[in-house]
């Protein structure tokens, strides 16, 4: 049996030939769980990290009017898109987006007001937006 620590490459391709072949009792089971378990948070945070961006960019737009230019609103555009599809490839994280967009909005806020330089008590301390508002593709905030 190959190594889960030593070559996880090798123990993948290993785990799914067991899988295939139906030698379920060789199967590294401890191991299975928690790289499945890990693939799930994965794609959880990359949710997490598109409406981040996406909010950050949203942030600013409100409140740097002088500053909204091209780059943003295709940034706004490119992260709805990848928003839209990673929730599509996972509509298992549906029943967690209050949570996300919730935790999400904190981080954006963050980094507003870094990057523009801002603080923190001008944004408002919970999002502002509706999901269905932040997702739109005609949606930018004035």
């Amino acid at each position: 049996m190959i190594n889960y620590e030593k070559d996880f490459y090798g123990w993948t391709q290993e785990q799914a030939s067991l899988l295939r072949a139906g030698r379920l009792t060789e199967l590294d089971i401890d191991n299975l769980i928690e790289v499945v378990e890990t693939m799930g948070r994965s794609e959880k945070r990359e949710l997490e990290s598109r409406l981040t961006v996406l909010l950050l960019h949203l942030l600013k737009w409100k409140y740097q009017e002088v500053r909204r230019g091209r780059s943003w609103e295709l940034s706004i555009i490119e992260q709805r898109l990848k928003f839209d599809e990673t929730l599509e490839e996972n509509p298992g994280l549906k029943p967690k987006l209050d949570e996300i967009l919730a935790k999400s909005y904190k981080f954006a806020v963050i980094q507003a007001s870094r990057e523009a330089k801002i603080s923190r008590s001008v944004f408002p301390a919970l999002c502002p937006w509706l999901l269905e508002q932040i997702t739109d593709d005609t949606f930018y905030p004035e």
